[in-house]
């Protein structure tokens, strides 16, 4: 499980270079993706795809290749393999078979904007991707109770959907929303939800973005 950057190429760990260069094929979340990262660093490696469509029966394929020998290396386009993005069928299976399932830490979304949020980080839950209808409302209602910061994964076009939802239920929390961590235009806006929603509607925003909610009784 390699992690790779979540937006500036540098941010590669010396490990996860030596890594992709010594494994029989590397399976890829989006190989076009991937090769970019390999051309930057001058590796020629075989690839395979490896995503939400076909998770399920590439996770096989994956498998029996392990058993006969070679080693891969699973990356998602960014970050941390399985953190909100494949990785679980194949991890498990591999780890049911007796095959060795080592992580080569490095980049993640979810660490960095809660570092840099400006919120307490003792105690945190992530929520990853907000369900977009069935089950929306439930969840902010249970999130709303817990007694530390949350973290939540959204596509900038439904950063201001989720900012009002968030003052629905959680009330006018502090927050940080996270947008383009490490690249060109990284943003970090910090707040209240008022104030927040306020500064997009002046700068409508583009990409991924993580959004940090403080508990209740921030100053």
């Amino acid at each position: 499980m390699v992690s790779t950057p979540i937006g500036n190429l540098k941010d590669i760990t010396q490990r996860a270079l030596e890594i992709l260069s010594q494994v029989d094929l590397i399976a890829a979340e989006d190989t076009r993706h991937t090769a970019i990262l390999l051309r930057r660093h001058h590796l020629n490696k075989a690839q395979v795809s490896y995503h939400e469509h076909n998770e399920q029966s590439r996770s096989r394929e994956l498998l029996a290749a392990l058993q006969s020998g070679k080693d891969i290396a699973l990356v998602s386009d960014a970050g941390t393999p399985a953190i909100s993005d494949p990785g679980y069928r194949i991890i498990k299976l591999a780890g049911d078979h007796g095959i060795p399932v080592v992580p080569i830490p490095g980049a993640s979304a979810l660490l960095a904007a809660l570092v840099t949020s400006g919120l307490p980080t003792d105690r945190f839950l992530f929520e990853g991707f907000l369900p977009r209808k069935k089950g929306r409302r439930t969840r902010l209602e249970s999130l709303a109770g817990f007694e530390g910061t949350v973290v939540i994964y959204e596509a900038a076009r439904r950063v201001e959907r989720t900012l009002n939802d968030i003052a629905t239920h959680f009330g006018n929390r502090r927050v940080a929303l996270c947008r383009e961590l490490t690249k060109k235009f990284e943003t970090v806006l910090r707040g209240s939800v008022q104030d927040v929603l306020e500064t997009l509607g002046e700068r409508p925003l583009k990409g991924e973005c993580v959004l940090v909610i403080g508990k209740a009784g921030l100053a």
